[in-house]
């Protein structure tokens, strides 16, 4: 059986054309505005990444948090940071910049210090009114490999240079310190 070309063929087309999840606010008005309006009507390729990134799955809409935001934010004060994704707080930061910052979520803390600072919260409808086709914004993103379980893909743990984390209960004396760790038991790597 072949693949019948005439009938449309083989579907190469992976990218996502809608939302998996049934969370309210990604396939909001926010998400129609950008489908129906902005996009037809502007052409606008930074409301097509927008929208393409609406559509992913959580983990690769990663966090940011406020520091981040700050170190890539200073020296363009003015413009507008775009985050699809959740900002964070960061304690470790003590004085935060008036940043306009526009997010998916923003956390309880995150949104306090911002708006303390004199920044703004906006969401994504929000900027669609101020900046229809993205101007002096700023797009960015979290660390995408900063989750606990990108630690334990790659060659086996034990395998010469290996820096993979294994997934073990605990790490003592008593876990995985047998063969393959120890020259009195077989050998050592």
């Amino acid at each position: 059986m072949g693949i019948d070309l005439k009938a449309g063929g083989k579907s190469k087309k992976t990218k996502r054309t809608a939302p998996k999840s049934n969370d309210i606010y990604p396939q909001s008005p926010c998400q129609a505005h950008y489908e129906t309006f902005t996009i037809p009507r502007t052409g606008s390729n930074f409301n097509a990444v927008i929208l393409k990134r609406l559509f992913m799955s959580k983990v690769n809409r990663p966090p940011i948090s406020l520091s981040r935001l700050i170190k890539f934010m200073k020296g363009k004060e003015g413009k507008i940071a775009v985050v699809v994704g959740t900002v964070t707080d960061d304690i470790r930061v003590y004085e935060v910049l008036a940043l306009k910052v526009t997010a998916l979520r923003f956390t309880e803390t995150a949104r306090a210090r911002i708006e303390k600072a004199g920044g703004e919260c906006l969401t994504f409808d929000q900027l669609a009114l101020r900046a229809p086709l993205g101007q002096n914004t700023v797009l960015l993103r979290g660390p995408k490999n900063a989750r606990e379980a990108v630690k334990h893909f790659g060659p086996a743990p034990g395998v010469p240079h290996s820096n993979t984390k294994p997934y073990v209960r605990s790490k003592g004396r008593k876990f995985e310190r047998a063969r393959g760790r120890r020259n009195s038991k077989g050998f050592r790597v």
